[in-house]
């Protein structure tokens, strides 16, 4: 008795690694992304201007400008708002930036934990 195994379906050495080959090729284009992703730097401001946030690739905050007429001792809430609402946007705009270059070398595939 023979096995029916539709073409292109196990067996053909050659398929094989040509797939294997074709996953290190993404894998190699993924780590050299991500190198790159990781120099790239993210800015984003708060408050018309008033708060300015730069975060490198790797999430760390690299930049803080504060313009002075937002430094009020009686609102000092206010002014960390502004900080928080700026970092985090430098950092959203960081990780959508990692997830379209990443989505371009793996067409789309979620694997989470990659960045």
């Amino acid at each position: 008795m023979k096995a029916n195994i539709p073409k292109g379906m196990g067996g053909a050495p050659g398929n094989m690694q040509a797939m294997l080959r074709q996953a290190q090729k993404m894998q190699e284009d993924m780590a050299r992304t991500q190198e790159e992703l990781e120099g790239r730097e993210y800015t984003a401001t708060a408050g018309g201007g008033a708060v300015s946030a730069t975060v490198n690739g790797k999430h760390q905050m690299t930049a803080l400008t504060i313009q002075p007429e937002v430094i009020d001792p009686e609102d000092a809430e206010m002014l960390a708002d502004l900080v928080m609402a700026a970092v985090n946007e430098a950092q959203r705009k960081a990780v959508q930036d990692a997830e379209q270059e990443m989505g371009k070398i793996s067409g789309g595939m979620n694997m989470p934990g990659l960045f």
